[in-house]
C-alpha cells in the first residue's frame, strides 16, 4: 500500500527533474545565442562604495577600483561614510591624498544605512552608469570593459559580474563558496530568459538615468538591492548576469554572522515579495512573472515543509520507532543486529526512497559540475570535503534560517538594515 510519505516523495521528485530538464534546456538554448559585445565607447561611470566601520577592507576596495582597466578621466569614485565610528574615514582620506589623479570624493553622513548611502551618492553622481561596490568586495580589472556593451540593448537596466568569495578559510565560508557558484550558475541560465530577481551590491551596473526616474533606492527596506530589481522588473527591463568577469566578497565567517545577514536577505525577500505581489504569477511579466516569481514567493515555505516532513520521517519517527522496538529487548542492540543480519533480505529495501535518493544525487552532482565548470573552478579548490558538507549541511542551514524569519514575522519583529 501506498503511504503518504512515498505520494510526497514522488511529488517532489517530479516537480525537481521538471525543473532541472527546463532550466538545462534553457541553458542549452542560451549557449546558442551568446554573443560576446565590445565596448565601442568609455562613457563616465560613478562607483560608490557606501561605508561603514569598514578600517580592515576599504583600502583593498579602493585599490581594486583604481587598478580596473580604464580610462582615469572617465571614473568618478565616491566614498559615503555612513557614521563609521572606527578609522574609516581617515583611511580615505589618506588614499585620496595619495591618488590625487583619479576623481576620489569622501562624503560624511550620520549613521542612515545603505539605502540612504547608496541615494546620497546617486544624487551628486555624475556618471552616465551608476554602480555600487560593498566595502568588503574587491572586482576585477575587465569589469567594466566586459560589462558596459551590453548596455547597447537599451532594455537592460543592470548588468551583474560573477561573484565569488574571497579567500574562504573556514568550514562555514567553504560552504558559503559552493552556494555561490551553483547560484551564480542558476542566475547566469536564468538570466537567458530575463529571470534574473535580485542585483547584489557588489559592482552591479544600472543605467544612472534610469535610476533616477525610478527614485533611486528604498532607503527604508531591508533588501533594497531585491527591491530596486524588482521595481525594474515591474518597469520590463532587463536584468543580465554575466560569467567572463568576477568580482569578490568577504563571506561570513561564524554562525552569528552567517544567521544575521540571511535573515535579513531571507526575511527582505518575504516582504519585497509581499510588496511586489502584483507580479506573481502575471503574464504581463513573462517568465519572470510566470515562473520566477512563484518560485520566489514560495521558496521559504518549501524550505520549511521540507524541513518539518524530512525531520519527522527520517529522523524523529524512526528514533522514536526504534525506542519502543528496543524496549522489548531490553535494549540488546547486539542481539538485534544479529538478527537484523540473519533475516536481510534484499526484498525489503524501500526502492521508491532508493530510486528517489539516486537520482537526487545524480542531478545533484550535476548541478555541481556544471556550476564550477561554468564558473571556471576547480571543484576540489578548497579541499575534498567542501562540496560534500555543502550538500549536507547548506539546506539545513538556510531552512532553520527560514523557520526564524516566519516565527519573527508572525511576532512582528522587523530589524532595520
Amino acid at each position: 500500500m501506498i503511504n503518504f510519505s512515498t505520494i510526497v516523495i514522488w511529488i517532489l521528485y517530479l516537480i525537481s527533474l521538471y525543473i532541472i530538464i527546463f532550466w538545462l534546456l534553457v541553458l542549452i538554448e542560451g549557449k546558442k545565442t551568446n554573443k560576446i559585445k565590445k565596448l565601442k565607447k568609455f562613457p563616465l561611470v560613478s562607483i560608490l562604495i557606501p561605508a561603514y566601520n569598514e578600517q580592515d577592507t576599504i583600502i583593498g576596495v579602493l585599490k581594486s577600483v583604481i587598478k580596473l582597466d580604464y580610462p582615469k578621466n572617465k571614473l568618478e569614485i565616491i566614498v559615503v561614510n555612513d557614521g563609521s565610528t572606527d578609522n574609516t574615514a581617515n583611511l580615505v582620506k589618506r588614499f585620496i591624498n595619495e591618488n590625487k589623479n583619479y576623481n576620489i570624493n569622501l562624503i560624511n553622513q550620520k549613521n542612515s544605512g545603505k539605502g540612504t548611502a547608496l541615494n546620497k551618492g546617486l544624487n551628486v553622481c555624475k556618471g552616465e552608469f551608476f554602480t555600487c561596490l560593498d566595502a568588503d568586495s574587491f572586482i576585477k580589472e575587465d569589469a567594466l570593459k566586459k560589462m558596459l556593451p551590453h548596455f547597447q540593448d537599451e532594455k537592460v537596466g543592470v548588468v551583474l559580474p560573477l561573484m565569488k568569495i574571497t579567500q574562504p578559510k573556514n568550514v562555514l565560508q567553504k560552504i558559503q563558496w559552493v552556494e555561490y557558484l551553483i547560484n551564480l550558475f542558476y542566475k547566469s541560465i536564468m538570466s537567458h530568459l530575463n529571470c534574473v530577481h535580485v542585483a547584489p551590491g557588489p559592482f552591479s551596473v544600472y543605467r544612472t538615468k534610469l535610476l533616477r526616474s525610478l527614485g533611486g533606492f528604498d532607503e527604508k527596506n531591508l533588501t533594497e538591492d531585491l527591491e530596486i530589481s524588482l521595481r525594474l522588473q515591474s518597469k520590463n527591463y532587463k536584468i543580465l548576469q554575466l560569467m567572463n568577469t568576477e568580482v569578490y566578497t568577504v563571506a561570513p565567517d561564524n554562525l552569528k554572522g552567517f544567521y544575521k545577514q540571511r535573515n535579513r536577505w531571507y526575511k527582505g525577500t518575504l516582504l519585497n515579495t509581499l510588496k511586489y505581489k502584483n507580479l506573481v504569477g502575471n503574464k504581463k511579466y513573462g517568465d519572470f512573472g510566470i515562473i520566477q516569481m512563484p518560485r520566489v514567493a514560495i521558496s521559504g515555505f518549501f524550505a520549511i515543509t521540507a524541513l518539518g516532513f524530512i525531520t519527522y520521517n527520517y529522523v524523529l519517527n524512526p528514533i522514536i520507532k526504534r525506542i519502543y522496538d528496543f524496549s522489548f529487548i531490553n535494549f540488546n542492540f547486539l542481539s538485534h543486529l544479529q538478527e537484523f543480519i540473519k533475516n536481510f533480505n534484499l526484498l525489503d529495501l524501500n526502492y521508491t526512497n532508493l530510486f528517489f535518493g539516486i537520482i537526487s544525487f545524480i542531478i545533484g552532482a550535476l548541478v555541481i559540475f556544471y556550476a564550477h565548470k561554468y564558473t571556471k573552478e576547480n571543484i576540489f579548490k578548497h579541499g575534498i570535503f567542501s562540496v560534500p558538507v555543502y550538500a549536507i549541511s547548506y539546506s539545513l542551514l538556510a531552512s532553520l534560517v527560514w523557520l526564524s524569519v516566519f516565527i519573527e514575522l508572525l511576532l512582528n519583529k522587523i530589524q532595520k538594515w
